[in-house]
């Protein structure tokens, strides 16, 4: 009985004789490093000591000049580790693979050749139709930091880049209480025979553990609330110390919100984050009270923020002061930097070592989930729900 209503030909349906995988040839990279155009981006995706480790296994690198001074590294310190530095930014931009830090704006995406490899952060919530069009049209493969999984299936760019929001959070905190327009002139701390700094976080995520950890180091009180007891419970194991730990309950957070110096936000949502205390609780804060919004990049979690800037960091509502500057780690533009590149140069040798891109998501499945555009087309599913775009399943196209 003859077969019907099948997807193959009568040829591919026949035995086949079995094909070997040919060995892997490594290949050599040419990347492409522009200076970052994004107001308030200080950051580079990759240091001198890193280029210098690339440039050793015979990549080309291509820096335009002064991308790194806002991270304290001059075009010099490039050169010397083998770097070429080039005035001219069309030229950086037509290398085969880009590294940014901020995604490309849609300007740039026109810069680069068909088939570029872009390998940038993705900050969805920012993100246009547009962009995505932009870079099907180029038919671009692109890789979001966000999205690359280590072995453990935790994201390392995001989580190291929360460890210094975190720990950021309570430096700030601790200068804007000294005595300026606003502050109360206090010491953030614990000194013998004054009561200690109190404070007050929201979220026990990696924010949260490292404001905390950074908070008890300095001698404050700490009470942390979040709705996950897992997440408590983590927080309190790896502080290694029983801290006040509670759900998210408006009584005993208004208590907490009252008697505290310092109010750390550290939450985080699905789509926007959700706003946890309200104009009327911030209202009973006391006058002169610090509170640092680390969530306003996903929306802030307290009714009264709003998005301010490196420049206008702060403003007074309700007699509070509030800091809510998205992007906190490029402040500390350097360490920054360093944590990515450190998080992506392994990437780089690995995609080398194995033939290139193609071969290396194909054995990496951290790093195939950073993938988001492939030759073009749209393989994630979020990306393609959140802005109704047709999307495909990377596993069916790569296996």
């Amino acid at each position: 009985m003859p077969i019907t209503n099948t997807p193959f030909t009568k040829q591919q349906l026949l035995p086949q004789e079995e094909k070997l995988e040919v060995a892997r040839q490594k290949s050599e990279l040419f990347i492409g490093i522009p200076k970052e155009t994004c107001h308030q981006e200080r950051r580079i995706c990759l240091t001198p000591d890193a280029v210098n480790s690339l440039t050793y296994h015979g990549h080309r690198v291509m820096i335009e000049s002064g991308a790194g001074l806002s991270s304290s590294y001059t075009d010099k310190e490039y050169s010397d580790a083998g770097a070429e530095i080039m005035n001219d930014t069309k030229k950086v931009f037509s290398c085969p693979m880009i590294l940014k830090v901020e995604p490309a704006t849609t300007a740039e995406i026109a810069m680069m050749n068909p088939q570029t490899i872009l390998i940038s952060a993705i900050q969805l919530k920012t993100r246009k139709k547009k962009y995505f069009e932009a870079l099907t049209k180029k038919k671009i493969t692109a890789l979001a930091f966000e999205y690359i999984k280590d072995e453990d299936g935790t994201y390392p760019a995001v989580k190291s880049l929360s460890e210094i929001a975190g720990t950021a959070s309570i430096l700030i905190a601790a200068e804007l209480m000294i005595t300026n327009e606003f502050g109360k002139g206090l010491l953030f701390g614990n000194i013998t025979g004054v009561p200690p700094t109190d404070v007050v976080i929201l979220g026990a995520g990696t924010v949260g553990e490292f404001a905390a950890k950074t908070a008890i180091g300095l001698g404050a009180t700490v009470k942390v609330f979040d709705n996950s007891i897992t997440k408590l419970r983590r927080l309190q194991n790896n502080l290694n110390q029983r801290i006040f730990t509670s759900t998210i309950q408006p009584k005993s957070l208004l208590k907490a919100l009252r008697r505290c110096d310092v109010a750390i936000g550290a939450m985080r949502g699905k789509e926007r984050c959700p706003v946890i205390v309200t104009e009327t609780m911030v209202e009973h804060m006391k006058n002169g009270a610090v509170i640092v919004d680390v969530s306003i990049d996903t929306g802030g979690c307290f009714e009264t923020s709003e998005v301010t800037s490196h420049e206008k960091p702060t403003f007074v509502k309700s007699n509070v002061l509030h800091y809510c500057v998205p992007n906190i780690p490029s402040r500390y533009s350097k360490t920054a930097s360093l944590s990515i590149s450190n998080i992506i140069s392994p990437y780089l040798l690995q995609i080398a070592d194995d033939g290139g891109i193609e071969t290396a998501i194909r054995f990496d499945k951290g790093l195939k989930n950073g993938v988001y555009m492939y030759h073009g087309i749209l393989t994630n599913a979020a990306i393609g729900d959140w802005f109704d775009l047709p999307n495909n399943d990377i596993n069916l196209i790569v296996f």
